[in-house]
């Protein structure tokens, strides 16, 4: 069990610095791609070697609702969020995308989806005032429009992330990232072809691409895939919050964006606000309450606290050692 929740927290850790080199990655690819051909290029790479891989498992995770929130959840989400950062500063983006875990923890708690607690509300308050004060002080032009785009990525993800857990029970967490991808490509499609054929990029807007599918897609999104099926949409929600804090540093080392005090202290919070949410999710287990005894003895389970099981995002305790 212990080696399962490493496991966990290391594949959504993971997930959340791959994630933070796409806003980078992005900026650079539109240079040379639209919106909409970018989209659809990422997730049709992207979707070809886990079609490989899980094709013994991808007859199981198609479904229609699997197919649906594929189109919403990669198609609709990444084709906004890549117009909004063509229109947006990374400062402001990455303090959209910030509220992200948020979000996720308020639909969560609305749809009785997830329960989140003290720890991991607190959490996630240090972590979104962090991303606040790291975009505060990170210059760049902004426009209300590209803002807005981004927004309503960000709401869509939220929404995403919460139904997300239903769909992965019982199925190949890998083969359903696939059904997906490629499920957002074909929807984005038309899109893409209604505002041209598909450009050829440069040197450095295809190499963008490339990474950017490969480094910033396919492994980030299998492996949160993993980590999501084993915990509660919030909690895995707060591994988001590595983006923008990994998308800052890059802009830092390699845009030349300004570094002071204030994103120093920002990024101090950012990780400080996880670490809090990965000790109130990863925890040392307590021992669980005896059960009332009754006329009849019922078998007793030895529970382990915080482990969760990915039933329609529902936190249930999972046996550690079995029934006696």
């Amino acid at each position: 069990m212990r080696n399962d929740r490493r496991l966990t927290l290391l594949a959504l850790a993971t997930a959340g610095l791959l994630w933070g080199t796409t806003i980078p990655l992005t900026k650079v690819a539109l240079a040379g791609v639209g919106p909409g051909w970018l989209t659809v290029v990422r997730f049709t790479l992207a979707a070809l070697p886990i079609a490989i891989i899980a094709r013994h498992k991808l007859r199981a995770a198609i479904s229609p609702r699997v197919v649906a929130w594929g189109i919403i959840g990669y198609g609709g989400v990444l084709t906004l969020q890549n117009a909004g950062i063509a229109r947006t500063s990374v400062s402001h983006a990455a303090l959209i995308v910030g509220a992200v875990p948020v979000l996720v923890a308020l639909m969560g708690l609305a749809t009785g989806r997830g329960v989140t607690g003290a720890g991991n509300w607190a959490g996630l308050a240090i972590s979104l005032l962090g991303i606040g004060v790291i975009a505060g002080h990170g210059g760049g032009e902004a426009t209300l429009t590209g803002d807005a785009l981004v927004g309503a990525s960000a709401v869509l993800s939220a929404a995403f992330l919460v139904a997300q857990p239903k769909l992965l029970a019982g199925r190949s967490p890998l083969a359903v990232t696939g059904v997906q991808f490629a499920a957002g490509a074909v929807a984005v499609l038309p899109m893409a072809l209604a505002g041209g054929a598909p450009p050829v990029p440069g040197m450095m807007p295809a190499v963008a691409t490339l990474i950017l599918t490969f480094a910033g897609t396919l492994a980030p999104f299998a492996l949160f895939a993993y980590g999501q099926s084993r915990v509660s949409p919030s909690a895995a929600g707060a591994f988001l919050n590595l983006e923008p804090l990994v998308g800052f540093l890059i802009g830092v080392a390699l845009f030349g964006d300004a570094f002071g005090s204030a994103q120093a202290a920002g990024g101090i919070a950012v990780l400080a606000g996880i670490a809090l949410t990965s000790v109130s999710l990863f925890g040392v287990a307590r021992p669980a309450r005896p059960a009332r005894r009754t006329a009849v003895r019922q078998p007793e389970l030895h529970v382990e606290a915080g482990m969760l099981a990915a039933d329609a995002g529902h936190p249930v305790l999972e046996p550690s050692v079995g029934v006696r």
